[in-house]
Formats: structure tokens, sequence, C-alpha cells
């Protein structure tokens, strides 16, 4: 088993890019959070805030999601994919700790 630390078949580039994705939504929400922008009463209250988060929860799942697929399927074997994977994982159980548990 090689490993290395660049993904080598399109899923894992895939996953490596939809948790960069990820990282560009999730920072460019907090930066609109940082410069002044507040949320409602509800979760779409606010699209300017919703639709960053948004994406980024997307794509953090998807990232999970086809880097599995790559691990799975084509032996993918990238640090990089295993990386996107573990954050992407993290990111599906805080969504789904959100749906099932609200507050």
């Amino acid at each position: 088993m090689r490993v290395s630390i660049l993904p080598k078949t399109a899923l894992g580039k895939w996953s490596t890019g939809l948790i960069v994705a990820f990282i560009v939504f999730f920072v460019a929400f907090q930066l609109l959070v940082a410069s002044g922008q507040r949320g409602g009463e509800t979760f779409f209250s606010n699209l300017v805030l919703t639709i960053p988060i948004l994406l980024a929860g997307t794509s953090g799942v998807f990232a999970f999601l086809t880097g599995f697929i790559g691990v799975i399927r084509n032996r993918e074997r990238s640090i990089l994919v295993f990386l996107a994977m573990l954050i992407g994982l993290f990111v599906l159980f805080f969504c789904l700790g959100e749906v099932i548990f609200p507050h």
C-alpha cells in the first residue's frame, strides 16, 4: 500500500477540492459575521449569512462522501483525502446534530 500526499484519482481530487471550498466558504461566513452581519429569528432570515454556511456544509459533507467512495472503490490512499474525509465527517456529525437536536 503506497500512501502519497496528493490524490491520484478523480474522486480524490474532487474530495480535496470540496474541502478547500468548505474552508473558503466557512472563512467567508466568519468574515461576514466579524463585519457585523447578524442572524434573525430563523435560519433563512439573513441570506447573506445563510448562503455561505449552506455552501460550506454541503461541500464538507460531499467532500466526505466523495473521499469515502474514492477510498473504497478506487483504493485512493492519499493523506489529503483522508484529512478531507475527517473534516467532512466532523461537518456531517455537526449537521446531523443540528437537525436531530435543534436548539
